[in-house]
């Protein structure tokens, strides 16, 4: 009789306040939504505060908004925190205001200096006040050489963020990260970063919807996982772009999501608790669903395998992460190395 009243196990979503979606690899991939991502988002809006937190600086927000629009969702320019609000936000403590302000990037990062009421200008000639660099997919030479100019003199330097890559119809392209570098190893310094996994970006969304319980969800644990954990907010990993099963089990402390999630499906289905327990010789036994991982000294083995790969991503992780050791450290049972393409 007591089964039957068992309380069922908290989703993702319990408890929160307010959810913070990527982009990019998270809702679409290129101009297309990603399998179940729309429809699961209309859905967790109907419960509770939607906002979208990117580092694409290369649109507006009511550009990413209209977007999303297009796509259905329901979506104003408002719910849309850009990396390069944020990187104005990070300026505006480092030059007076209406500074005339060199700007590397699109229209979003342009629009935003603007409306701060900085001048832009694409020359180091016109005296800059200083630098801010964000990705727009027409950056080239010229553009990086301008910053460099300006950045010998000594000025401030704000990136809108540090992503190496970004996902697009075609696959894995360079992002801003990769461009960064280039202007960094001309001038030998590096700027001051605003977006994704700097804390300011998710301080922005934290006041704007007055959200003290968010749920960070995206797809890259470098960016989304390690801001949103920076920022004292839970965080879930969708495996639906840039990292997989591979990059979960390899994740250092500060990485590691609070929940890992096929797609955004799972955001509404109860989240399974991870077991563990060690016995007298040491060995620590790991229980997520119908399976079981065991782990001792260095030695991960999978002693029961359920029907769901998920979990076993899930207990696999939690054994390697509660180790402390470094996953080139530990020798690995072959399924999980299956689910990471080794």
């Amino acid at each position: 009789m007591l089964g039957r009243f068992r309380k069922a196990a908290p989703t993702p979503l319990t408890d929160r306040d307010a959810l913070l979606f990527d982009l990019d690899g998270v809702v679409y991939t290129g101009p297309g939504a990603i399998p179940h991502a729309v429809e699961s988002i209309n859905r967790a809006a109907e419960q509770l505060r939607v906002g979208y937190i990117t580092n694409n600086a290369s649109r507006t927000d009511e550009s990413v908004a209209e977007h999303l629009r297009e796509l259905g969702l329901h979506v104003t320019a408002p719910d849309v925190v850009t990396s390069p609000q944020a990187a104005v936000r990070v300026l505006a403590t480092l030059v007076e205001p209406g500074s005339r302000i060199l700007v590397v990037g699109g229209d979003g990062l342009v629009s935003e200096v603007e409306n701060a009421g900085f001048v832009v200008t694409r020359s180091a000639e016109d005296d800059p006040a200083a630098v801010i660099q964000g990705f727009a997919p027409h950056v080239g030479w010229e553009h990086l050489a301008e910053a460099s100019f300006a950045l010998h003199t000594g000025i401030p330097w704000v990136a809108t963020n540090t992503d190496w890559t970004i996902p697009v119809a075609r696959g894995i392209a360079p992002g801003n990260g990769t461009l960064v570098s280039a202007v960094h190893l001309a001038v030998g310094r590096l700027p001051v970063f605003a977006g994704k996994p700097e804390k300011a970006i998710f301080d922005v969304a934290a006041e704007r919807f007055g959200a003290s319980r968010a749920l960070v969800v995206g797809d890259r644990l470098d960016t989304d996982i390690l801001g949103g954990n920076r920022a004292g907010m839970a965080t879930a990993l969708v495996l639906t772009g840039i990292d997989r099963a591979k990059q979960v089990l390899a994740a250092n402390a500060t990485m590691r999501p609070t929940y890992i999630l096929d797609d955004l499906r799972g955001l509404f289905e109860p989240y399974p608790e991870v077991r563990e327990t060690t016995d007298s010789d040491g060995v620590r036994t790991i229980e997520v669903g119908e399976t079981v991982v065991m782990m001792r000294e260095n030695v991960v083995r999978v002693a029961s395998r359920g029907r769901d790969d998920l979990d076993l991503l899930r207990a696999g992780a939690a054994a390697i992460h509660g180790s402390g050791l470094q996953i080139y450290g530990v020798d690995v049972d072959p399924a999980l190395l299956a689910l990471a393409g080794g």
